[in-house]
């Protein structure tokens, strides 16, 4: 045989051979020898799996799987609420501002800004020229009833002896019935400054008229203004008034609603109230007025409603935030917040399993959020088997093995 001959069977066999090894190699990487994931894959060995069939779906390794904690879908109430922002203040219909019922100069006060008082206690004292006068006229109109008693009783001793006419004792009895209704009358007037019977009576024994005009507190509640100094002149209806008191017992919640959510606001409607002064307490209330008009400028409506506080706890001006159930709850499938991702498009996405070891990724419509679930209104059906932790690793591992 030639040498040329010999030399090209030589050359066309090393050939084979090489294409023989290439093949082994190729059927070997795609039979799973030294792929990632695998147990022979070296540094890769507890990367999750992204499965061939399927580019939205992951496989953990068994020592990936404490990494998800999975769960069955639940059906749970979503309230339908609106929140706002407002700010808490007195309530007006029950802050009343305390003149002096008379005229007169301030003597002494009892109460600063920020004191509890109740009712009838003493905020303040006036030198009352009125009073003066009607205690005045009170001793007088006593001592003539008195004068006229002894005269009445003095004449109808003497009738018995003839000494004096029936007309004389008609007379006397008419002064005496005419002193009494004058000394009622007095003691009217006097008890109209406060005084009572007992110091009416005082009065007139002592024969001593007193002017100290006693101002109490009509309601029990916070002294919230003051504006009067001993020695001030008063009169009564002359703002400013010299005292502003405010039953605290319920407090008033103001806030502005956007124009769009005023109609979903009623008179009636359940208020809970979070203040950051107060984490974690809620305070219970319900809407008093909704607004007759929208504001021209802002495009909002007011929204009163009163806050009960019967520790007192709350300060005008404080802000707050505020939840109003507007309708009945819904009961739709829910998830924790947990294993719904947000992903780079802006979709929301779970991920689904069935035998908690294969995970998918599955696109689903999100509603409300309460007390750490997100409600869940398409998508995914009550009792499928979800991760409820560690969505985001899934989501992370799936992106990692597509690239």
């Amino acid at each position: 045989m030639a040498p040329r001959t010999i030399s090209s069977r030589l050359g066309a066999a090393i050939a084979a051979a090489l294409l023989a090894v290439v093949a082994i190699g190729y059927w070997t990487w795609h039979s799973g020898e030294g792929r990632p994931g695998q147990s022979g894959g070296g540094d890769y060995a507890d990367t999750p799996n992204a499965a061939s069939q399927s580019p939205d779906s992951v496989d953990l390794s068994d020592s990936q799987l404490d990494a998800v904690k999975v769960a069955p879908v639940e059906a749970r109430d979503f309230p339908v609420e609106k929140n706002a922002i407002g700010s808490i203040d007195f309530d007006e219909e029950m802050t009343v501002q305390v003149f002096a019922p008379y005229e007169g100069r301030i003597i002494a006060l009892f109460g600063s800004v920020g004191d509890d008082v109740k009712k009838g206690q003493t905020l303040f004292t006036i030198d009352s020229p009125d009073l003066l006068q009607a205690e005045s006229t009170l001793i007088s109109a006593a001592g003539v009833l008195d004068l006229d008693t002894k005269y009445l009783q003095r004449l109808r001793d003497l009738y018995t002896t003839r000494a004096v006419s029936e007309h004389d004792v008609e007379q006397a009895t008419s002064d005496q019935q005419t002193a009494e209704g004058n000394l009622r009358s007095s003691r009217d007037a006097v008890r109209l400054f406060g005084k009572t019977d007992a110091d009416i009576d005082r009065i007139i024994a002592n024969r001593s008229a007193d002017p100290t005009l006693v101002v109490p507190s009509p309601i029990a509640g916070r002294i919230t203004a003051r504006n009067a100094a001993p020695g001030l002149f008063v009169q009564p209806g002359n703002a400013p008034a010299p005292y502003t008191v405010a039953n605290i017992d319920t407090m008033w919640m103001l806030a502005n609603v956007a124009e769009d959510d005023s109609p979903a606001f009623r008179v009636g409607q359940q208020v809970q109230v979070k203040l950051d002064a107060f984490p974690g307490q809620v305070f219970d209330g319900n809407v008093e007025t909704v607004g007759a008009s929208v504001d021209p400028n802002t495009r909002r409506v007011l929204v009163r409603s009163a806050i009960k506080d019967p520790q007192h706890q709350l300060r005008s001006g404080m802000f707050a935030d505020f939840v109003i159930s507007v309708a009945a709850p819904i009961h739709s499938p829910s998830i924790p917040i947990d294993g719904v991702v947000r992903e780079g498009d802006g979709t929301m996405t779970i991920w689904v399993t069935a035998d908690r070891r294969r995970f998918t990724r599955r696109t689903v419509k999100i509603g409300e959020e309460h007390d750490g679930y997100r409600q869940i209104l398409d998508g995914v059906q009550v009792g499928e088997l979800v991760a409820t932790e560690g969505a985001l690793f899934l989501s992370n591992a799936l992106g990692t093995a597509s690239n």
